[in-house]
């Protein structure tokens, strides 16, 4: 497998995101969705990585530096096909390397509290993400739950 930075401009990530964006869509009200849509990963602060298996797109997952310090994990996605396959995990350490590697000291994310969610929040658990209050420009909802590590 390959994780590569990724400019968004490619016709197979578009149909990628725009499939996390409608099942996101499916599971959360509107209101407590928070997936980026492609134009607002394209943005200066976002930082994008695609994960390839030879030809295949299997995952993503971004940054979204919030300030010097501070950024927030974004668009993790693991292919329908492909879960539980430890991508998410090569995925998310690489991420974690690279935030540290430029600086940041400190990760966040808002992911759901619904039971689809929680392979999720396993996952961010298991490497070091503790229970937060809402960050940035969250507010509390009943339908996220945010975490946080430091780096």
């Amino acid at each position: 497998m390959n994780i590569v930075v990724d400019d968004l401009s490619g016709r197979q990530i578009a149909e990628f995101l725009e499939e996390h964006v409608q099942e996101m869509r499916s599971i959360t009200p509107l209101e407590s969705k928070h997936a980026l849509g492609l134009d607002e990963l394209r943005s200066p602060e976002v930082t994008f990585w695609s994960v390839l298996d030879g030809d295949a797109l299997v995952g993503c997952g971004a940054i979204k530096k919030l300030d010097a310090g501070h950024a927030e994990l974004k668009s993790m996605r693991t292919s329908s096909a492909r879960k539980r396959s430890g991508i998410a995990s090569q995925l998310l350490e690489h991420i974690l390397t690279e935030a540290k590697r430029v600086g940041l000291t400190r990760i966040s994310l808002e992911t759901g509290s619904a039971e689809f969610f929680r392979p999720a929040r396993n996952l961010y658990q298991k490497f070091g993400f503790g229970y937060c209050e809402p960050f940035g420009d969250y507010q509390l909802d009943p339908k996220s739950v945010f975490m946080t590590r430091t780096l």
